[in-house]
């Protein structure tokens, strides 16, 4: 991999006064190692391979010595940036923090498609091959589970051997406009059921109006399952 120099952000020091003692620079590289290595070990198991060069932090930076070990945590998603920001903390007495950046790189399967897919396409397995690829080179991420993409429709043409993204798929429709449904409207331990008919097209999740076929009523209601929905109370 090539070298990148950390990105060093200082947000808070304690060099206020006299310093006794410091946090030096490789104190500070030692714990952004240790924290990336238990990241790569992690994603070992899931079978993912993770590669990362730490740069280079100017030996003169000293912060203010903490009396606990360093802190260490991801500040942007390792899941989609090649170069994504920790953050290192003191959390003494004397606390500071500081932003560092460094090149990652992950590996492992991920869905491509088996043959070209057409816009409005429903997903089905035989539709899904796995390849290996750099999961963390796309900033659109990745899909690596098969149920994660089964059921749902091409949004676009998808080239075949191309790398899905969950931005070319869409959840498909579960109401079409005309379609007979079921309202259910909740309150308490209580329901009632009635039917009626959809007068537009919406995915579960989305609200869509229904006219109601016993009172004639136009209602808001919330998409739950192919064919029902919910009034909110």
């Amino acid at each position: 991999m090539r070298t990148t120099n950390f990105a060093l952000l200082l947000l808070m020091s304690g060099l206020s006064g006299p310093l006794l003692a410091a946090t030096t620079a490789e104190q500070i590289r030692n714990a952004t190692l240790e924290f990336l290595d238990n990241f790569a070990s992690e994603q070992a198991e899931e079978g993912y391979t993770v590669s990362f060069e730490p740069g280079s932090i100017d030996n003169r930076l000293a912060l203010a010595e903490c009396e606990q070990p360093l802190s260490v945590e991801f500040s942007g998603d390792p899941w989609k940036s090649a170069s994504p920001s920790m953050l290192v903390a003191c959390e003494g007495t004397r606390p500071w923090r500081m932003f560092v950046t460094a090149s990652v790189s992950i590996h492992g399967p991920a869905l491509v498609a088996a043959r070209p897919l057409t816009r409005g396409e429903r997903i089905t397995g035989d539709l899904l091959s796995r390849q290996s690829v750099e999961v963390n080179a796309s900033r659109r991420g990745v899909i690596t589970a098969a149920d994660q993409a089964i059921g749902m429709e091409v949004r676009r043409g998808i080239n075949a051997g191309s790398l899905i993204t969950p931005d070319m798929l869409s959840a498909p429709n579960a109401v079409e406009r005309g379609d007979h449904v079921i309202i259910t409207a909740k309150t308490g331990g209580f329901s009632v059921r009635s039917r009626g008919k959809a007068l537009a097209s919406a995915s579960v999740g989305e609200q869509v109006l229904v006219e109601n076929l016993r009172s004639s009523r136009t209602i808001r209601a919330n998409v739950v399952a192919p064919g029902h929905v919910e009034i909110p109370m």
